[in-house]
């Protein structure tokens, strides 16, 4: 055998050019510049995250809150809703003593993300802790906020998540 042949390099059958890393970069930072403008997209266009109007405000009020919520659960005042279609029944109730008269009840429907289908209903009453309206919900995930009102003091404040399933037609 002769010395050249025993040194021969055999051919490459790929090159890396200059080219192929222009392909790589332009692979790279477009999946990075991609997804910050779907990640920006998203950011913009859903919930904005606002949970107070004002913090310093929300903060001094806190602890007056906290004392109300705790005396209203101490009472064992609860209530339940119940929505049918476009009907919905509220009842106010103590487990052990039964229904509870008010003068006034108020919903807070909101949905847990987003503001812009939220709305508020002041039910009429029907009975001795029974309230009714009339009003359609959209289907899917509400946090209803429920407040009673008997002789100008609050009786009941109770937050419950629902879920409306739409109906059969």
């Amino acid at each position: 055998m002769s010395p050249t042949k025993m040194n021969a390099v055999p051919a490459k059958s790929f090159v890396f050019t200059g080219w192929h890393m222009v392909g790589v970069l332009v692979l790279f930072f477009g999946t990075i510049i991609s997804v910050n403008f779907y990640m920006a997209y998203n950011a913009v266009t859903s919930w904005s995250g606002l949970v107070a109007e004002n913090t310093y405000v929300a903060s001094q009020q806190f602890n007056g809150k906290a004392a109300e919520a705790r005396t209203l659960t101490a009472t064992g005042i609860t209530g339940r809703i119940t929505v049918n279609g476009s009907d919905i029944r509220y009842e106010v109730f103590h487990p052990k003593n039964g229904p509870v008269a008010a003068d006034a009840l108020t919903l807070k429907f909101k949905r847990p993300v987003g503001e812009h289908q939220d709305f508020k209903l002041d039910l009429v009453p029907v009975g001795q802790g029974i309230f009714v309206a009339t009003h359609e919900i959209l289907p899917g995930q509400w946090i209803v906020d429920a407040s009673a009102i008997r002789n100008g003091k609050r009786v009941l404040h109770q937050a419950e998540r629902i879920s409306v399933s739409r109906r059969a037609e």
